[in-house]
């Protein structure tokens, strides 16, 4: 039944994206912007096969998965922990919450410019600024999900013997898993974000350095065609990763599938 489903949501998407291009070429038929405003769907087909036959998006795409890996990966490690000293330690929450929590919602492009100084047009710049752009999300989501955990969870665990670590490990973080995922995922796509924008300014390899280097030859289909590329290795990425990690959560602690 379930697969039923599935195939019913696949064949209406595809549907959906068919249509969509139909109406993308019907626009173009249409001329009310020049071709190279408004390239026709053949041409960002020609261009995507014309970057991957050179190379050029192979090679953009495995340099900012790179960097989106190792700056989402310390991000990961270094917000949860910090995440759990928030939680442990009310008083270091009470001093740095609100701090951590306007760092969180600064936007990306205020770190450039203190990663330029301290780290120049580097590679090390471009991870910085992922860094900063997913670290102080993930660390208010682990603090946050570990505050609003029942107490009666808390409770089971101490009547089964259970304390510090062991009372962390095996009971207080997978009670909390759907929204340390959640919290996680939408980490992920704050790293994705700062990575894109970091790559546009500092003009190094990767996706962000192909979407540029199409606007400055107004080259609007290689923008179209990077742009398509970012947008499918978010489907990806949510699809393969989150999507079976959410999966085997519903699977071992139940809900709406």
């Amino acid at each position: 039944m379930d697969n039923r489903i599935g195939h019913v949501g696949l064949i209406k998407q595809v549907i959906f994206y068919i249509a969509l291009l139909l109406l993308w070429q019907f626009i173009v038929a249409l001329k009310i912007w020049p071709e190279y405003l408004l390239p026709a769907p053949i041409s960002i087909g020609k261009t995507l096969l014309c970057g991957f036959s050179d190379h050029s998006f192979t090679i953009g795409i495995f340099t900012s998965l790179k960097r989106l890996c190792l700056g989402y990966g310390v991000s990961i490690i270094f917000g949860s922990i910090l995440g759990v000293i928030l939680f442990r330690y009310r008083t270091i929450n009470d001093i740095m919450g609100r701090f951590i929590l306007s760092l969180q919602t600064m936007p990306s492009i205020c770190w450039f410019p203190l990663a330029l100084l301290w780290f120049g047009l580097s590679e090390l710049s471009i991870i910085f600024v992922v860094i900063a752009g997913s670290l102080f999300s993930i660390t208010m989501t682990v603090n946050s999900s570990l505050r609003n955990m029942s107490p009666i969870i808390l409770n089971v665990g101490r009547n089964f013997g259970a304390k510090k670590l062991n009372m962390l490990a095996w009971v207080m973080l997978p009670s909390v898993a759907p929204s340390l995922v959640m919290g996680f995922k939408q980490g992920w796509s704050f790293a994705w974000r700062s990575l894109m924008a970091g790559e546009l300014i500092f003009n190094s390899l990767g996706l962000g350095f192909l979407l540029n280097m199409g606007r400055e030859l107004n080259d609007m289909s290689r923008v179209i065609a990077v742009m398509f590329i970012i947008a499918a290795i978010s489907i990806l990425f949510d699809k393969l990763v989150f999507g079976r990690i959410e999966k085997f959560i519903q699977f071992r602690w139940g809900g709406i599938k």
